[in-house]
């Protein structure tokens, strides 16, 4: 994809019901410029796909969306294969919708956990200054990219330095515990509410403190959390503030699985980029 196709993809996948994020494009791309494929049939887009690569082992694939009117053609898959043949011999993630999920088993995806979003209004007190948590700009951005890795598995320095940085449809929030990040959040602007993600932290106590703050910021408006399943806290959480099941999805792989701490993950970063 060119620099403006991506926002055709984020408007497919908004007519999907998939309520990307108001400023995602820009943190996308940084995340692999090269990773954003789109079809064209006599110079008009068909289909889409995103094969992010994150180094030489692990790669993420999201936005596989074949456009409505020309399904069944073999155009998607002809992307599909594309997008693969991208990330090579590499392990391959994916959040994969429910009416695809036996097409991804049959091209060696095997399921990991299911993943739920939760959405809702939760009540949450005023936004207000709290000890240990502090805004993600700065030295403390620069602290949050390195501190990132232990939860997503892998590196990703420039996905994270444009997703971390403030504006008026996102903030983040870390906390600080003995100096050294213990976990952080960020909120960010979709076309139906917010969504929280990522969101990690050690424990239950810490997420509901970053999340929390992080609600504070949009009050009364509709609040989405993905949640991996297997992470009973994280689900707790989430029905604790009045949040449903309003989506899923199944995290699959291709390959060995990274070892992800999904104890501490309370939230996904994002269902397209993992």
């Amino acid at each position: 994809m060119g620099a403006g196709d991506l926002p055709i993809a984020l408007g497919w996948a908004a007519e999907e019901g998939w309520n990307p994020g108001l400023g995602d494009a820009a943190p996308f791309r940084a995340a692999d410029p090269d990773g954003f494929l789109m079809a064209r049939l006599d110079g008009e887009p068909v289909a889409c796909i995103s094969v992010v690569a994150y180094g030489a082992a692990y790669g993420f694939l999201g936005f596989y969306i074949c456009r409505k009117g020309w399904r069944g053609r073999g155009y998607g898959y002809a992307t599909w294969r594309a997008g693969l043949d991208r990330l090579g011999a590499r392990t391959v993630g994916l959040d994969g919708v429910l009416a695809q999920q036996d097409a991804y088993r049959r091209e060696g995806f095997d399921l990991a956990h299911r993943n739920i979003r939760f959405g809702g209004r939760p009540a949450v007190p005023p936004a207000s200054a709290e000890e240990g948590l502090v805004a993600i700009e700065g030295g403390i951005a620069e602290a949050v990219i390195a501190a990132d890795r232990r939860w997503f598995g892998a590196e990703r320095p420039a996905f994270l330095a444009a997703w971390l940085a403030p504006g008026p449809t996102r903030q983040g929030l870390a906390l600080l515990r003995a100096g050294e990040i213990a976990g952080y959040g960020v909120i960010r602007d979709c076309g139906t509410g917010a969504k929280i993600g990522p969101l990690f932290a050690a424990d239950r106590a810490d997420a509901e403190r970053l999340f929390a703050a992080l609600a504070a910021t949009r009050p009364g408006r509709e609040i989405f959390l993905d949640v991996p399943e297997p992470n009973r806290a994280a689900v707790a959480l989430a029905e604790a503030h009045g949040l449903a099941p309003v989506f899923e999805t199944a995290r699959m792989y291709r390959g060995a699985p990274p070892a992800l701490p999904l104890p501490a993950i309370f939230g996904i970063t994002t269902f397209e980029l993992g």
